[in-house]
């Protein structure tokens, strides 16, 4: 083994600098520093370069992470880019919001006590390093194709697909309903966590490579999905899931409720430069804010109240801690940055005349197993309580939206979560030449799993139309 790895006997985990809390509540920018070349190279030098690397095995994209960790230690960064690239479409990204104390890091099979290797970290570095050093170039195809294809949806499972097959030289056409290429990486993600240069800078690159985007474009209102069939080869619908999942509670319907997307949505685009009377009215300034759930989400929207300048900021889960589906590091920020978690404990009603005033909620107790293996949550009899609230946030997930009816196309087949409905080794729905991949098949997941599906489902569109060719429409002009 060379004489630079498996220093992690000797050599601490250390993540890149953190801002302090009480700096990090006054603004929307990223909590962490760069890393340092020399240091990167020193966390990368920890990895043990074990025979099976369970990092790998529990990256939806199966990264080849100890081999490029360990070019990063002999700093050769520029293969450690092209091996880290090779895998994912958008290493920046994922080495910044990946839950990696879930997935590889969580993994890592250096014992506990000496910590995991910081691979999050490590691999934020290399690609921003590549992009800085100009490494990171637009997609010239070895040959071009005459065929086209379409992508409904311009979030990190479309973008996957189209950069994929731009690769093989087909015409790639992304369509979105928003303004701005990304989809919930843009207005679903704060600036903490991702800002929003990040992933513009991709998006300049896939245009670059010579991906059309065709933005404000909702299908099934702007352009017919029969049409669009006709004009392309083959389509890959990866529109994620945004319908937000609601409360069956009393006063439920109080001004000062919103779901989670909305209220991030009007903070992205306040921090983009855009000022809306929804914006203002959403705003958590002076406010006593209740976020209600567990997850990513839920810790986005706790956080960015802190940042607007909330008088106090609670978050309302069922379960316990420890059995939060979010990622730890997100909640450890959070209660860094101020924020008080009321476990288990559950809504039962919003109070108010016209707008919300209060929530009441009751205690929960943890019971036995379901058939999942998690335990059932159960209310406690005389468990009930109160809290004040100005504004209250409801992250409780998301759900599709009928697709066949927004498409106009019936026979699009859905599941009994309405997902789409998939053969599950070619990503083809039941409308022939037409594909889904990412959370509208999948249900609300991770960004990995959506670029994961991605790839997979432009391999197979590739192969459908290889076979196909004969019959397919060419580019237009």
């Amino acid at each position: 083994m060379p004489e630079r790895m498996l220093k992690f006997v000797r050599l601490g985990q250390e993540m890149p600098e953190k801002r302090p809390a009480a700096m990090r509540r006054a603004d929307f920018g990223e909590i962490y520093a760069d890393f340092d070349p020399p240091k990167a190279a020193a966390q990368a030098s920890r990895c043990s370069q074990c025979g099976v690397p369970f990092c790998s095995v529990h990256c939806p994209l199966s990264n080849n992470i100890p081999d490029w960790l360990k070019l990063t230690a002999e700093g050769r960064l520029e293969e450690a880019y092209e091996l880290s690239s090779a895998t994912n479409n958008f290493p920046e990204i994922c080495g910044r919001i990946c839950p990696q104390d879930r997935l590889c890091e969580g993994n890592c099979v250096i014992e506990k006590g000496f910590e995991a290797v910081t691979i999050g970290a490590v691999e934020r570095f290399i690609t921003d390093t590549a992009f800085e050093k100009g490494w990171v170039r637009p997609i010239v195809p070895r040959q071009e194709r005459a065929q086209s294809v379409g992508i409904i949806g311009a979030g990190p499972a479309g973008l996957a697909a189209a950069e994929q097959l731009r690769r093989l030289g087909y015409q790639v056409t992304v369509y979105d309903r928003y303004d701005r290429v990304g989809g919930l990486l843009i207005y679903g993600i704060p600036n903490f966590k991702l800002d929003k240069a990040i992933v513009a800078r991709r998006a300049e690159m896939l245009e670059a490579s010579g991906i059309e985007f065709q933005l404000n474009c909702e299908i099934g209102r702007d352009v017919a999905m029969a049409d669009l069939r006709a004009r392309h080869a083959a389509v890959l619908i990866a529109t994620g899931v945004y319908q937000a999942r609601d409360i069956a509670a009393p006063g439920v319907g109080l001004d000062g409720i919103v779901p989670a997307l909305d209220y991030l949505t009007a903070s992205n685009r306040t921090g983009l430069g855009e000022t809306t009377e929804t914006a203002k009215a959403l705003h958590a300034r002076g406010k006593r804010v209740v976020v209600i759930g567990g997850g990513d989400t839920a810790m986005d929207c706790v956080r960015t109240a802190v940042r607007q300048g909330a008088v106090s900021v609670q978050c309302l889960y069922r379960r316990d801690k420890a059995n939060m589906p979010g990622s730890m590091r997100e909640v450890k920020n959070a209660e860094e940055e101020g924020v008080e978690f009321v476990w288990l404990a559950a809504p039962e009603a919003f109070t108010g005349d016209a707008a919300l005033s209060g929530v009441r909620a009751v205690r929960m107790h943890l019971g036995l197993p379901d058939a999942t293996g998690r335990q059932a949550v159960e209310p406690l009899a005389d468990g009930h309580f109160a809290l004040e609230a100005d504004l209250a946030i409801k992250a409780l997930g998301f759900d599709p939206e009928d697709l066949p009816a927004a498409f106009a196309e019936p026979d699009l087949a859905v599941t009994r979560w309405n997902t789409l409905a998939v053969d599950r080794r070619s990503f083809m729905t039941s409308l022939p030449g037409v594909f889904a991949a990412g959370d509208i098949v999948r249900g609300a997941s991770l960004v990995v799993w959506a670029i994961r599906d991605g790839r997979d489902a432009a391999a197979q569109m590739h192969s459908y139309i290889q076979q196909n060719q004969a019959a397919m429409p060419a580019a237009a002009e």
